[in-house]
């Protein structure tokens, strides 16, 4: 039995190795099964600050105070990294580790200076941006704004860290650890909340995301470390290779600000329906992401370094085979999923949320957003495959040009859905925002491919 067992692990070893759509497979596996249980985690967050808070003006002013620095994060360190990986992959493969190595360490010294520099000036701005997102708040509603966003501000510089040291080990191929951590934010959270302190008040949650957010990095600083990578920043000077990740930088960066806005501009346009409408859209997207984090955001994370991979090779027919298989292994899944999840909407919220503060009114208003915002698993898991491809082709330009149209398409789609469906109009203009999108991007990733393999002149590019 024992020589059977070895036997058959040979076999699935060999097996995961002989390719990259192999390889591919292993890590969405990986990534996809850590996600899981950082997820479940996370759901685990989401009950007990529904029992804690319900749908209610603490919440509300929680979720407007943490926009801000959590679309800095999305735009300074996630941006850094998708313009820094696709680099970074290809210096280690043409030039060696110690190359490689050295472009990181500017690449996390420049991170630092951005995130720090940006916590200054939105300390510096935060009572003017409050009242730009919360423009409906009343007073006291504004004041307990401004005072959780100031509490919040130190997340932006850990986050920040903890996103760059973990893409640094989604490159090594080490995806288990960084698809895993942020079960630790949400756990250390969770142990806050329920810790025996008297009565629990919605900086009580402040405190805990803070804590969570400094015990996420750590780890992950840890594991990069482990492997024996660079902990610190250190300046090696301007190269080519760091050009380039400035080059890809900045339209990333502005790609990043235009879709990051959509959310932003979703948030300020729920606040002005009335108290607890953030907190519902908040509610009724929490199961769409969760199911976009463990699937596509897990396929995509895989994908990412083999995309790189490829096109520093040059494999042109390789990519596109790749590109497809994953994307109807997306379809296959996605589409029966959303079906099933849109019919039991009600009874999935009633089941998950209502207990304590959260009312079974609270519940049918959820349950109605959520049928909508579930819409957009598909075109969103899909979607983002090809994100990963653009990058990885270094043209994040057509990336930026992407989210400038789906911002303008958001904020024409939720003007007008609004108005007949309420907050419920949000979450469906986002769908179809996202179906846009998609299509958008295939297209240009086809051209873009039909460019290269047929030696013409690219579409312009950094």
């Amino acid at each position: 039995m024992h020589h059977v067992l070895q036997a058959g692990m040979q076999w699935w070893d060999l097996w995961k190795s002989q390719s990259v759509n192999r390889r591919i497979f292993r890590a969405l596996m990986t990534v996809g099964g850590m996600t899981v249980l950082a997820k479940i985690v996370s759901a685990g967050k989401d009950l007990v600050v529904a029992y804690q808070f319900g749908a209610g003006d603490e919440l509300d002013a929680f979720l407007m105070a943490f926009l801000i620095p959590s679309f800095a994060i999305n735009l300074v360190g996630g941006s850094l990294n998708a313009a820094l990986i696709p680099t970074y992959i290809q210096v280690r493969k043409q030039e060696g580790v110690p190359a490689a190595t050295d472009l990181y360490g500017s690449v996390l010294l420049g991170s630092l200076f951005l995130l720090s520099a940006t916590s200054v000036a939105l300390f510096a701005t935060g009572p003017f941006l409050i009242r730009t997102v919360a423009v409906e708040f009343s007073q006291e509603k504004l004041a307990l704004t401004g005072s959780l966003y100031n509490t919040l501000l130190p997340c932006l510089l850990f986050s920040g860290l903890a996103t760059t040291w973990g893409a640094i080990l989604n490159a090594h191929e080490r995806f288990a650890l960084a698809a895993i951590a942020p079960a630790v934010m949400a756990m250390i959270t969770i142990l806050v909340l329920l810790a025996p302190n008297g009565a629990i008040e919605i900086y009580t949650l402040a405190v805990g995301v803070v804590a969570g957010t400094v015990c996420h990095a750590a780890i992950l600083g840890w594991g990069v470390a482990r492997e024996g990578l660079r902990l610190l920043p250190r300046w090696s000077g301007v190269t080519p290779a760091l050009k380039t990740v400035g080059n890809q930088y900045a339209p990333m960066l502005a790609g990043a600000a235009l879709i990051g806005s959509t959310e932003v501009v979703g948030q300020i346009m729920a606040a002005s329906l009335g108290s607890g409408s953030v907190s519902i859209l908040s509610y009724g997207t929490k199961i769409p992401m969760l199911l976009l984090g463990v699937g596509s955001l897990a396929a995509s994370t895989a994908v990412l370094p083999y995309f790189s991979e490829m096109v520093a090779a040059e494999r042109w027919k390789e990519i596109r085979h790749t590109l497809l298989t994953y994307a109807r292994l997306v379809a296959a899944v996605t589409i029966p999923l959303t079906v099933l999840l849109v019919w039991f909407s009600e009874p999935i919220v009633e089941l998950v949320f209502q207990r304590g503060a959260f009312t079974d009114a609270d519940t049918r208003q959820v349950a109605w957003v959520q049928s909508l915002a579930l819409l957009q698993i598909v075109p969103f898991a899909l979607g983002i495959l090809a994100v990963r491809l653009l990058s990885s082709l270094k043209a994040n330009q057509i990336l930026m040009w992407g989210s400038a149209i789906s911002l303008v398409l958001t904020i024409v789609l939720n003007y007008l859905l609004m108005q007949p469906l309420g907050i419920a109009g949000i979450a469906l203009a986002t769908s179809l925002m996202y179906a846009v999108s998609m299509c958008f991007l295939y297209a240009m990733v086809f051209r873009r491919l039909r460019s290269i393999e047929s030696n013409l002149s690219p579409l312009h590019s950094s």
